[in-house]
């Protein structure tokens, strides 16, 4: 066989197989880690929980009072 024809077999497969499984791989992991949170964003999140839960809680308390002085007040 010529060095040709043994230099083109591998490329071959290199370029058939290899280069799109490598590709795949290296975008879908680009991808994963571009879908997580940042340090800020993570903390941004944390603070407007925090925030959503003593509303959630200042509501409960609101929907108490009325339920005792106004008691159809749902209706």
């Amino acid at each position: 066989m010529s060095l040709t024809v043994l230099a083109f077999v591998p490329t071959l497969v290199f370029v058939s197989i290899v280069l799109p499984l490598w590709l795949i791989l290296h975008y879908r992991s680009r991808r994963h880690a571009a879908s997580e949170l940042n340090a800020d964003e993570r903390y941004e999140l944390e603070a407007l929980a925090d925030k959503a839960e003593r509303f959630a809680e200042r509501i409960e308390v609101l929907e108490a009072i009325l339920d005792e002085s106004v008691p159809n007040w749902r209706d």
